[in-house]
C-alpha cells in the first residue's frame, strides 16, 4: 500500500471506529438497562412474584433516559480525553511518564537513538520527532500525535539497553511507518474512545463507595449494587473496546514490519529486536498502569493479555518473525548468528567514506537526466534504505557547529534567521541590527557565532538542518515561539520582497510549528475534489515554472508539461501577478484535497520543475515544502 491509499485507509478506518463505538455503546445501553431494571425492581421493592414481574418489565421512557445518561456519560468522558490529549504526541509521552531526551546527554545510548532516529528523519522527509525515554525494562516503543508536524518516539530504557544500533534502528523504522501512513491520528483516537466506556467503571466504584459509607439511608442497597452494576458494565465495556483495538490495529502491524525493511533494508534488524524480546526476561511488558490505554499503540504488547489472542492488539512474535524470515525455523537465536546485510555487503573496491561520498551525490539536485515523475511521487511517505544511506552520510559532512547549533532552542532559532540572511551587505547590517534589538536573549549571540564560525551553508544542507532545528524549536514556550515567528517575518520583510527560498524556509517551519502551537490547527484529511481547485492548482503550477530558468525551454513549455498532468487546463500566470499572499491561499485551498487526489497534483508539480530534465536547489526546495504544506512528506531527490 503506498502512502496516499494508507492515508485514505486511515480516513475510513475512522469511520469504521465510529461504527464500532456506536455499537459498544448500543451494548453498554442494553446492559446498563437490563441492570437498572433488575437492580432496582428487586431491592426497591419485596420480593413477591407480582412485584418480581413487574420490575422486569419493559419500560421504552426508562430504556431512553438510561441510554441518554450512557451515552451522555461516554461521550463526555472521550472527549475530555481527547482534550487532554490535544497537545499532540508529547501528552501521551507525559501520560507515560516519558522523559524528553536531549542531544547533549553523556549517555552513548541515548545518544544512538537520537542519532537514529534524526538519521531517519531526514531521509523520510519529516521533521525530527522529539524522542522520550521510559524508564522500563521491558523492550517497547511507540510513536504518538495527530501528524508528522507534532509526531514524538518513545522508547523504553530495555530497549536502548538490550538492542543493537541495527534492531534498534528497524524498530524504530516500524514507528515511522506509523507516523508516515496516519496510524497515529486514529491511535489517539482509539485511546479517548476506550477512556469513556470505562468511565462508567469510574462512576460505578464511587457509587460502591459511596453506598457504603451510607448503609443506613434508604435505598442505599440499590445504590450499592447500581454502582457494582456499572463496574460490571465497565468491564464489558473494555471487553468490547479491546476487541475494537484488536480489530484495528493487528493488520497494521505487519505492514509497519514490511515498511521498517523496506526503509532499512535489513530484515534481521527488525527479526532481531522482536527475537530480543521472545529471550528477554521482561519481554516488552510495561508497569505503567496507562500502557493499558496506549496498547494498540505500542510496538509489541504491553502485557499478558488475559484473554490470549482475542484481544491481543498485535499479532504473535512468531507470526511476525516468520513474515520478515521467510524459511524461519523458530530458532530465536538464529539472529545472533547472522551477519547483517549492511555488514556483508560488498564495497566494491571502495572505502566505506567513498562508497558514502558516492551515495551522496546520487541527490538529485544539480543532476541532469530523464526523470521518472512517477517514481519521486511513490517515495512519498516511503523513504528507501538509499534514502537512509544519504541521510547518514549527509549527517557527517555537516559542520559540527550547525549540527550543535540545531540541537539547541536558542541557536536552533538562530540557524533559522542564518539561512535567510540576505547576502546584500547594507540589507543584512538592517536584520543583524533588527535582531540584536528583538531576538530572545542569548539568540543574537548564538548568531553572530554562527556568522563566524561558518562561511556559507551549501544548498543541500538547508532543508536537513531545517528539519533537525524544528525538534528544538518544539521546546520553545508559546511567547517565544510568537517571538520567533514575528521576528522571522520581519527579518525577510527587510528588503520589502520574498525570495522563493524565504517563503519555502517560512512555509515548512511554520507549518510545522503552528500544528504544535497553535490551537485548532491540527491537520484535517481533506474532502475536496481537485477539479474544484484549479485556480489554486494555475497559480501553484505557474510558480514552480518561474522559480529558476528552463535550460532549453521556455516557462510557458515547462508550465505545460505539468499542467498537463491535471484533468483540466489552463494558462500559465505572469510572475508579477502572483503574490505570496495568492501563493499561500492557492495551498492554504490545496490542502484540503482528499488524499487520493494529492498524487496528481504532486505530479504536475514534478513533471514542471523537471521539464529540463534538470532540478537546481531552489526548484528542489520548493516542491519539498509543497509537499510538506499537503502533508505528503517527500524524502531527499534522489536520482
Amino acid at each position: 500500500m503506498n502512502f496516499f491509499e494508507s492515508q485514505d485507509a486511515a480516513k475510513r478506518n475512522t469511520g469504521k471506529l465510529i461504527v464500532l463505538f456506536a455499537l459498544a455503546v448500543l451494548s453498554l445501553i442494553v446492559v446498563t438497562n437490563l441492570l437498572v431494571m433488575i437492580i432496582f425492581g428487586f431491592t426497591g421493592t419485596e420480593l413477591t412474584s407480582n412485584t418480581a414481574s413487574n420490575a422486569l418489565q419493559f419500560d421504552w421512557y426508562t430504556f431512553l433516559v438510561v441510554g441518554a445518561v450512557v451515552t451522555g456519560i461516554v461521550l463526555l468522558g472521550s472527549l475530555y480525553k481527547i482534550s487532554t490529549l490535544s497537545g499532540g504526541g508529547a501528552r501521551v509521552a507525559e501520560m507515560m511518564n516519558g522523559k524528553l531526551l536531549l542531544s547533549g546527554s553523556q549517555d552513548l545510548q541515548e545518544r544512538r537513538v537520537l542519532n537514529v532516529v534524526e538519521e531517519m528523519a531526514i531521509a523520510s522527509g519529516t521533521p525530527v520527532p522529539p524522542v522520550y525515554l521510559m524508564e522500563e525494562s521491558g523492550i517497547n516503543a511507540f510513536a504518538a500525535g495527530y501528524s508528522p508536524s507534532d509526531a514524538i518516539i518513545a522508547v523504553t530504557r530495555g530497549t536502548i539497553q538490550t538492542l543493537s544500533r541495527e534492531q534498534l534502528q528497524g524498530v524504530i523504522a516500524h514507528e515511522f511507518s506509523h507516523i508516515l501512513h496516519g496510524d497515529m491520528r486514529i491511535n489517539i483516537r482509539l485511546i479517548g474512545v476506550l477512556h469513556g466506556i470505562m468511565v462508567l467503571g469510574i462512576i460505578g466504584f464511587a457509587l460502591m463507595r459511596g453506598g457504603v459509607f451510607s448503609r443506613r439511608s434508604k435505598g442505599s442497597g440499590g445504590i450499592i449494587f447500581l454502582g457494582l452494576g456499572l463496574i460490571i458494565v465497565g468491564f464489558v465495556g473494555t471487553f468490547f473496546g479491546n476487541l475494537i483495538k484488536a480489530a484495528v490495529s493487528r493488520q497494521r502491524e505487519f505492514l509497519a514490519d514490511a515498511s521498517a525493511v523496506q526503509f532499512t533494508r535489513n530484515p534481521n534488524g527488525i527479526a532481531g529486536a522482536l527475537m530480543q524480546i521472545a529471550n528477554h526476561s521482561g519481554r516488552s511488558y510495561l508497569e505503567n498502569p496507562n500502557s493499558a490505554e496506549i496498547s494498540h499503540a505500542l510496538f509489541e504488547e504491553g502485557r499478558a493479555s488475559a484473554l490470549g489472542g482475542l484481544t491481543a492488539t498485535h499479532p504473535p512474535l512468531e507470526k511476525r518473525i516468520g513474515a520478515i524470515l521467510p524459511g524461519w525455523d523458530g530458532n530465536y537465536d538464529l539472529i545472533k548468528s547472522r551477519r547483517s546485510e549492511a555488514d556483508t555487503e560488498p564495497v566494491k573496491g571502495k572505502s566505506a567514506a567513498t562508497t558514502a561520498k558516492d551515495k551522496a551525490s546520487a541527490l538529485l539536485t544539480g543532476v541532469t537526466g530523464v526523470l521518472i515523475t512517477d517514481a519521486i511521487i511513490n517515495q512519498v511517505g516511503n523513504p528507501t534504505s538509499k534514502h537512509l544511506s544519504y541521510a547518514n552520510s549527509l549527517m557527517q559532512r555537516i559542520p559540527q557547529a550547525l549540527l550543535d547549533a540545531a540541537h539547541e532552542p536558542s541557536a536552533a532559532r538562530a540557524i533559522v534567521y542564518f539561512l535567510v540572511l540576505s547576502d546584500v551587505e547594507p540589507i543584512r547590517q538592517q536584520q543583524l541590527s533588527f535582531l540584536e534589538q528583538g531576538a530572545d536573549t542569548g539568540v543574537y549571540s548564538e548568531l553572530q557565532r554562527l556568522i563566524a564560525e561558518v562561511e556559507s551553508v551549501p544548498a543541500e544542507f538547508r532543508l536537513p538542518l531545517i528539519t533537525l532545528a524544528l525538534s528544538s524549536l518544539r521546546q520553545l514556550s508559546k511567547n517565544q515561539y510568537r517571538l520567533f515567528k514575528e521576528n522571522f517575518h520581519a527579518l525577510i520583510a527587510v528588503d520589502k520582497k520574498i525570495n522563493l527560498f524565504e517563503w519555502a524556509s517560512q512555509k515548512i517551519v511554520f507549518h510545522h510549528l503552528d500544528a504544535v502551537f497553535e490551537k485548532g490547527r491540527m491537520p484535517k484529511l481533506g474532502k475536496r475534489d481537485l477539479k474544484k481547485c484549479q485556480a489554486s492548482s494555475v497559480v501553484l503550477i505557474s510558480i514552480l515554472a518561474h522559480s529558476n530558468k528552463q535550460e532549453g525551454i521556455s516557462a510557458a513549455e515547462a508550465f505545460a508539461k505539468g499542467i498537463a498532468k491535471l484533468p483540466f487546463a489552463g494558462t500559465l500566470r505572469a510572475v508579477n501577478s502572483i503574490s505570496f499572499e495568492a501563493l499561500n491561499a492557492a495551498l492554504d485551498d490545496l490542502m484540503l484535497l482528499k488524499p487520493l487526489q494529492k498524487p496528481a497534483l504532486l505530479k504536475a508539480c514534478v513533471a514542471c520543475i523537471t521539464a529540463d530534465n534538470e532540478v537546481v536547489p531552489i526548484e528542489a526546495e520548493l516542491l519539498r515544502a509543497i509537499a510538506a504544506t499537503l502533508d505528503c512528506p517527500m524524502p531527499p531527490l534522489l536520482a
